[in-house]
């Protein structure tokens, strides 16, 4: 029976699943490969975690579904999907006590969100003009 992992990865509004099997190390982004995928530098934000665990990268196919949010967000919950999927396949604390020495994110979701918008004004942060005449 072939071993299968399913991670999750969240980044504001994005949600990225990530499905690691036993494989010859096929990486794919919404079901494009992750050689064309596309803008680079994004692209190289998610091939990080599989430089930095290049021999057991190179054993599974990765394959990352990303919703919502933006193209910078839906990088790093890819990329933080396939990290813990990386390290769940592997069953190795040393592992991920390496993303964590390269990256605490890698591991740990970023859980800030966006400021809710204020009744009656037009900016989450904007306060109402005083006037002390």
């Amino acid at each position: 029976m072939q071993k299968i992992v399913h991670t999750s990865g969240k980044r504001k509004r994005a949600i990225a699943r990530a499905t690691v099997r036993e494989g010859k190390g096929i990486v794919r982004i919404n079901k494009q490969l992750l050689d064309v995928y596309e803008p680079k530098m994004c692209r190289m934000r998610i091939e990080e975690p599989l430089m930095i665990a290049q021999d057991h990268a190179s054993k599974v196919n990765i394959d990352v579904n990303v919703r919502g949010g933006g193209i910078q967000s839906q990088a790093e919950a890819a990329r933080l999907a396939i990290a813990k999927g990386l390290v769940q396949f592997a069953k190795s604390k040393q592992l991920r006590q390496d993303f964590l020495d390269y990256d605490w994110n890698l591991v740990t979701a970023d859980v800030r969100r966006n400021e809710p918008h204020k009744p009656n004004d037009s900016k989450p942060r904007k306060k109402r003009q005083k006037s002390y005449r």
